[in-house]
């Protein structure tokens, strides 16, 4: 038994992840629109009839822009702090909306949801771990520093999502005003390569398969620089970087981190260098 993740898009344009277990699944943030997600999914082989369940990490629009329509479109429950809810000022008439506590587990069928607190510059922001067959996947974007929240759920994760937003060189050297530089690289900001990398090397458990790098900056990151920093590092984890164009393939992983099939992705089928628009 094992559960499929795909990072559906990674950015400031837009954050999606998804992770099911084969019956049903959930969204962590839905931060492109209604068609988008769609067409990714399709792409992968995923339906949309199996997501059961939309939890929202934070009120920034690059997480929740695409929520209204697609939790009307297919009906689903959005799980989300009343914190957050008041300050994303999102239209959610006709939706079911549902409240979570962090480190209280949520039960979507036979996934396990459980949210806990962040630092982030966000009303409530909260970091997730989904459960399921065995199998632990954690979604960890969007973090000024890695808290122990985050140090201990990270331990304890098969595959995860984790950020590495920034390089400080190229933050440093950016066209970035210094209030927008000092957000970034803040308490409550994103974490660098060199804060996400310290995180992998000094916490990342032995069964650990899979490491996404996520939320990497369009102005202020490489992915081939970050990917070959954590690749040196690795020691049997596969490291992908998460795509602010196009979704990732769909990986499934088991209780030991073994991979069970890999299933194609757009990156596959489309010439090098093209990419896809987020529209």
């Amino acid at each position: 038994m094992s559960l499929a993740i795909t990072s559906l898009n990674s950015g400031s344009n837009g954050n999606c992840y998804y992770i099911g277990n084969g019956q049903e699944a959930v969204l962590v943030d839905a931060g492109i629109s209604c068609r988008e997600t769609e067409t990714r999914m399709r792409r992968l082989g995923l339906s949309m009839r199996q997501v059961k369940a939309i939890f929202v990490s934070h009120e920034h629009s690059d997480h929740i822009k695409g929520i209204p329509v697609l939790a009307r479109k297919y009906k689903l429950p959005v799980y989300i702090t009343p914190y957050t809810l008041y300050r994303s000022r999102m239209d959610l008439s006709g939706v079911e909306v549902l409240s979570f506590t962090g480190y209280e587990p949520v039960q979507i069928g036979n996934l396990s949801v459980t949210g806990f607190p962040k630092f982030h510059d966000a009303a409530d922001p909260h970091s997730f771990v989904v459960e399921g067959n065995g199998v632990k996947i954690g979604v960890f974007t969007d973090i000024g520093a890695p808290c122990d929240h985050v140090i201990r759920h990270f331990q304890q994760c098969h595959a995860a999502f984790l950020e590495a937003n920034y390089d400080d060189g190229m933050l440093e050297q950016s066209y970035y005003p210094y209030y927008l530089k000092r957000r970034i690289s803040g308490s409550h900001g994103h974490l660098s390569n060199r804060q996400a990398l310290e995180l992998f090397v000094a916490h990342k458990p032995a069964f650990m398969s899979h490491l996404f790098l996520s939320h990497l900056s369009k102005d202020n990151n490489c992915p081939k620089h970050a990917k070959s920093l954590f690749d040196v590092c690795a020691d049997g984890t596969e490291i992908v970087v998460a795509s602010r164009f196009e979704e990732t393939a769909v990986y499934r992983i088991n209780h030991q981190g073994d991979i069970f099939e890999r299933t194609m992705s757009v990156s596959d089928i489309q010439p090098a260098g093209e990419q896809l628009s987020l529209f």
